[in-house]
């Protein structure tokens, strides 16, 4: 049974990642200050580090919420997608977009989050990546029935920075040059041109 001191740890804990959550939604990682969390928590600043090694760890927690979101995304719109391999891939890369354009600020802050050059990713974000991964492999595996699992994973990870570096310069506005209503119609010609390629 857990004492009183570690259920007010589990709710501080709670609570600041709640916070956190907000204000990187509404402000970017960027805004994530231990003081403005400690007032909005009603704790002294030092509380927070006895709940979370620093705001990264606080911050990772928060992406663990982002990524499982953003992989639920992903998984509804590849329920209601049709059996074609390719359609899929098309639906569940314009979910991904969707996804980022909906929820900007957090969505960035799942990729620009420092680590230090030796620390590994955490578990949960390996996990996350794998579901994410996976969904994009199955079709992959059905486009191309003879290549090697090494291929496949290589090609899986390819297409998936595609995509990503598609949205992310496009959402930017960066130098793409591409406006945002025209990500989903990129992205399905570039999909789509791709499977016409591997036959």
């Amino acid at each position: 049974m857990a004492t009183k001191t570690e259920i007010r740890r589990q709710e501080l804990r709670h609570s600041l990642i709640i916070l956190a959550e907000r204000t990187i939604a509404e402000r970017g990682l960027s805004a994530l200050r231990a003081r403005d969390l400690a007032s909005a928590a009603g704790c002294a600043v030092g509380a927070i580090y006895n709940v979370f090694g620093d705001l990264s760890d606080l911050a990772l927690a928060v992406n663990a919420r982002t990524f499982h979101r953003l992989g639920a995304d992903v998984a509804a719109a590849l329920a209601e997608a049709p059996q074609d391999p390719v359609e899929q891939l098309v639906v569940m890369a314009q979910a991904y977009h969707h996804f980022a354009a909906d929820n900007h600020l957090s969505w960035r802050a799942l990729f620009d989050i420092e680590r230090a050059p030796d620390e590994a990713a955490p578990d949960w974000y390996l996990q996350e990546m794998g579901q994410l991964f996976t969904y994009i492999s199955d079709p992959l595996a059905v486009i191309f029935p003879g290549r090697s699992e090494e291929d496949l994973a290589l090609l899986t990870r390819a297409l998936f920075s595609s995509v990503h570096g598609i949205v992310l310069l496009g959402l930017d506005e960066a130098s793409a040059g591409v406006p945002a209503e025209n990500i989903d119609r990129m992205i399905s010609l570039v999909l789509r041109q791709f499977a016409v390629s591997s036959k």
